[in-house]
């Protein structure tokens, strides 16, 4: 498994690079929202939204919203981005408020209409925001694109890093009621691997010497939000009774179980680069 999961990365890293780096934002934005559909699609299948028709409905809701907040974000020269930052910052609130529902991990787990009401919701506040923010983080100039790169770098060096260390080091459960197999070890080493990546990329970025402090926390903080939504992303699973999201990606399993990280690091990320100025 684990050399499957490996090759699978060594796929999907370069063609994902090369995107990120050379596709104009729209281009960009328009794949991550498919990306991102998809793994909300897994999402509501784990929210128990058995029915395809009523999936599609949803997700077909979640699509307009997207629209609608790109389109108001466009000024005359482009992105304006108000209407984007504004869905990023509530995307940050809602991952500090998933961090009470982790601390209740019992919260909805009955498989009644109301379980899946706050699963529904919760699918919303991952996706749209973390989109949103993807979308403000590569519009900016003049190297959005490269800071984008080092935002998810940050995430694909926490889960690499705290794969391994976890596999090596790990003794000591993070939520042994949530993800058996995770371990504060495992996050320690995904951690510094994800503050790593992020400062080294800063620098691709054209961080200055001065900022890098700065850019080290902000992928600290992005690196700590990725455990929280794989973290939420299992819990979702064990509620459902799953092992992974869906069996797309040999080794990885679904899409949803690749970007559960991404979509909580992304809005702390372009929220934090915000607040500290790089």
């Amino acid at each position: 498994m684990t050399r499957t999961r490996v090759l699978a990365a060594l796929v999907m890293a370069p063609v994902a690079i090369l995107g990120i780096l050379f596709l104009p934002t729209e281009w960009m934005v328009l794949l991550a929202a498919l990306m991102f559909l998809a793994g909300l699609w897994e999402w509501l299948e784990l929210a128990e939204i058995d029915d395809a028709l009523a999936r599609t409905v949803l997700l077909v809701a979640n699509l307009a919203m997207m629209v609608a907040i790109v389109w108001g974000s466009r000024g005359p020269s482009g992105f304006s981005l108000v209407l984007l930052q504004v869905a990023t910052l509530v995307g940050v609130v809602w991952w500090l408020l998933a961090l009470f529902w982790l601390g209740r991990p019992r919260f909805a787990s009955d498989h009644d209409t109301h379980a899946r009401v706050f699963k529904l919701a919760a699918g919303s506040l991952a996706v749209v925001p973390a989109w949103c923010a993807l979308a403000w983080i590569h519009a900016e100039e003049p190297n959005g694109h490269y800071w984008l790169l080092a935002a998810l770098g940050v995430v694909w060096a926490a889960d690499t890093g705290a794969y391994f260390t976890g596999r090596k080091l790990g003794r000591h459960k993070l939520a042994p009621n949530i993800s058996p197999n995770k371990t504060v070890e495992g996050m320690a080493g995904g951690v510094i691997a994800g503050v790593a990546a992020g400062t080294l990329l800063g620098l691709l970025a054209g961080a200055t010497p001065d900022q890098l402090p700065w850019v080290a926390l902000v992928a600290m903080a992005a690196a700590l939000a990725s455990v929280v939504g794989d973290l939420f992303e299992s819990l979702l699973k064990r509620h459902a009774g799953v092992k992974d999201s869906g069996n797309l990606i040999p080794g990885h399993g679904g899409i949803l179980d690749r970007i559960d990280g991404v979509l909580a690091a992304l809005p702390v990320f372009a929220l934090g680069k915000a607040v500290v100025g790089f």
